[in-house]
């Protein structure tokens, strides 16, 4: 679903485990590592999109996670000229809505092999911060910016385990 504006309606998974580590992800076949996300259908609502990618992507269901919270607006970022498509219609970037969730059931439940074509072959846990550092330069101010938002509901479930890096002004979080 493309806006009049080439913006891919999206939406970000951001999977906190009971340590508050979130889930990160790396692309098949590249080192490219990333939160899971996917496009929305037209007929969809955002948390029905959530849960076909959640199911999709990492092979969780609704059962599998509680959601914590989700970003008031959406964020865009806009795709390096390079890499953007010649299709029509002509998609420029994406616009998100991100969700924090929480795993409520085991970790081997998540998979990557519920689709012919998975999108990513490793994970690991990490800091809630961590992928601050780490996000392909176009993502990184709209992951701060979902990072930032959503830190205030884990810190709700995890007030020992969320701690800002010393780079972020976010003083509201100690």
């Amino acid at each position: 679903m493309i806006d009049a504006s080439g913006f891919r309606a999206n939406i970000g998974i951001i999977l906190a485990n009971h340590r508050a580590q979130v889930l990160w992800a790396k692309r098949v076949g590249r080192e490219a590592w990333q939160f899971p996300q996917g496009g929305m259908h037209a007929e969809e609502s955002p948390e029905q999109t959530l849960f076909r990618e959640l199911q999709e992507e990492i092979g969780l269901t609704e059962r599998d996670v509680t959601i914590l919270g989700r970003t008031r607006h959406w964020l865009k970022y806009r795709i390096p000229r390079r890499m953007i498509r010649k299709a029509l219609p002509l998609c420029i970037g994406q616009k998100q809505l991100w969700f924090l969730l929480r795993l409520e059931t085991e970790e081997n439940f998540i998979r990557f092999d519920n689709t012919q074509k998975p999108e990513f072959d490793h994970w690991e846990w990490v800091s809630y911060w961590y992928p601050l550092k780490e996000v392909v330069l176009f993502k990184k101010e709209v992951y701060r910016r979902a990072l930032t938002e959503l830190a205030p509901c884990l810190l709700k479930n995890f007030k020992h385990a969320v701690r800002q890096p010393a780079s972020q002004p976010l003083d509201f979080l100690l």
